[in-house]
């Protein structure tokens, strides 16, 4: 695997990690009604995150598209998950704009 997808796979990891995280909380949370957008995001960063990580790891040709698909749902889940007053919430919005940062250098590259 090229060394130059290393720390961008690994954001994206992270980062699909935490909205798992997330999205499961969201759901024990007494306000779940108000929760459901997050939780949908959190669902959909996942499995951008996922898949731009696969993409980098087969060295597609495609992969810096796909990363500036996922930086852009990154940072919409970031935005929707800082609007909730929540630890889990607020790890996630951290951890999905880094991911958005990592992946749009990628995207540019």
């Amino acid at each position: 695997m090229d060394r130059t997808y290393e720390t961008c796979i690994e954001a994206c990891l992270a980062c699909a990690a935490a909205c798992d995280y997330c999205a499961s909380a969201c759901l024990r949370e007494r306000n779940v009604d108000e929760m459901v957008k997050c939780v949908q995001l959190d669902m959909e960063c996942a499995a951008i995150c996922r898949t731009a990580s696969q993409f980098m790891c087969l060295e597609s040709e495609h992969a810096n598209a796909v990363c500036q698909l996922c930086a852009d749902i990154c940072n919409a889940c970031a935005e929707e998950c800082n609007k909730h007053n929540t630890d889990h919430c607020k790890r996630c919005a951290s951890i999905c704009r880094s991911c958005a940062q990592e992946c749009a250098v990628m995207a540019a590259a």
